[in-house]
């Protein structure tokens, strides 16, 4: 027996980064699986930091936004192909302490059963901008 497969197209990707930019956690967390994994850029691991489960997935999420509450993902394309999507982007954002980030990134999605499975983000590594600059 087979079972019906949900296509997944560039819109949830789309509609992913606008939840990202709207700092909307419980619409980006109903585009994911619940047993979803985050795969953070940055971490003491090969692929960075891992986050499993909606609810750790969340709280990494909102600690990004916490961290810069202004964060930004701009300039995005997407591209899916069967159970594996990209998205391109621009990261800005401002830490309380004045200072920025730009940073050119891309996640790597896989997905399952039409949702985000996967989310993995690489980023480039780029000093923060100094208030002011």
């Amino acid at each position: 027996m087979t079972t019906a497969s949900t296509t997944v197209t560039t819109t949830l990707l789309e509609n992913f980064t606008a939840a990202f930019n709207r700092h909307d956690v419980d619409r980006l967390l109903a585009m994911m699986t619940d047993d979803c994994v985050f795969e953070g850029a940055a971490g003491p691991e090969a692929y960075g930091i891992r986050f499993s489960g909606a609810e750790a997935v969340g709280a990494a999420f909102a600690q990004v936004w916490a961290t810069f509450p202004d964060a930004h993902w701009g300039r995005g394309r997407h591209f899916v192909h069967g159970d594996f999507g990209v998205s391109e982007w621009t990261f800005t954002g401002t830490r309380a302490d004045g200072a920025r980030i730009e940073a050119e990134g891309c996640d790597l999605f896989s997905f399952r059963d039409g949702k985000i499975a996967l989310k993995r983000a690489f980023r480039k590594d780029r000093p923060l901008l100094a208030a002011g600059k």
